[in-house]
């Protein structure tokens, strides 16, 4: 059994295996800043996703699924009311804690698929080449990977979007955004395998089970 077959046995929200669903969990965070995601369709359905994990907590955001060969994504066409911006560190991205002073509220545009597939964004939706870019403050590493990073300073879209609507003034959201992602690292780690039930710092379901995506076996956490 691959993973793509057992698809059928994970949450549609939260994307693990339904006996570790955390969807209770998840909080719903006002925010001012608007969060637009631009999904890349390859990312879309892999279950390690966090971006449309870190939207379906926020109420103030949109998806937009990109990607598709014969349907190219429509120009985005940015409000004059609001603050539009590209969050990749491309060369001529500010960081986002040193942008001069704007009263208007944000709107906050954020690639999510592979380095790759992210870092072209600019060039493919029609749009974004000319608005600004800016880049996440330095910090500490990433503390929670489902995958390996191409680059030292990548982590986890969830985790980015978390520090960025920090930096823009909305610090309130940060943590419980970051409780998220550790939630979901921590029990997928878990059920491959990979992380005692002890280290999983939320706990884990009662009814929980591990589950081999390769020969469809589950196990339970006893």
């Amino acid at each position: 059994m691959t993973r793509r077959d057992n698809a059928h046995a994970r949450c549609e929200r939260c994307r693990v295996h339904r006996s570790l669903c955390f969807c209770a969990e998840l909080p719903t965070l006002p925010t001012r800043t608007r969060l637009v995601l631009f999904l890349h369709r390859y990312e879309a359905r892999k279950t390690t996703n966090t971006g449309s994990l870190a939207a379906s907590c926020l109420p103030n955001s949109a998806v937009i699924i990109r990607g598709h060969e014969h349907a190219p994504t429509p120009p985005y066409v940015a409000e004059p009311e609001r603050r539009t911006l590209l969050l990749f560190p491309h060369e001529d991205a500010t960081p986002i804690d040193r942008l001069a002073p704007d009263e208007r509220p944000v709107t906050l545009l954020v690639p999510d698929g592979t380095w790759r597939q992210a870092s072209k964004v600019r060039q493919r939706v029609p749009g974004l080449a000319a608005l600004p870019c800016v880049s996440l403050p330095l910090g500490p590493p990433a503390r929670h990977r489902l995958r390996a990073e191409a680059h030292e300073t990548g982590m986890a879209t969830l985790e980015a979007i978390a520090r960025a609507l920090d930096a823009l003034g909305e610090p309130q959201v940060r943590a419980p955004l970051e409780r998220v992602l550790r939630m979901l690292v921590e029990r997928s780690l878990w059920s491959r395998g990979a992380l005692d039930a002890a280290d999983v710092t939320d706990g884990l379901p009662a009814a929980a089970v591990r589950h081999d995506p390769w020969s469809g076996v589950a196990r339970g956490s006893s």
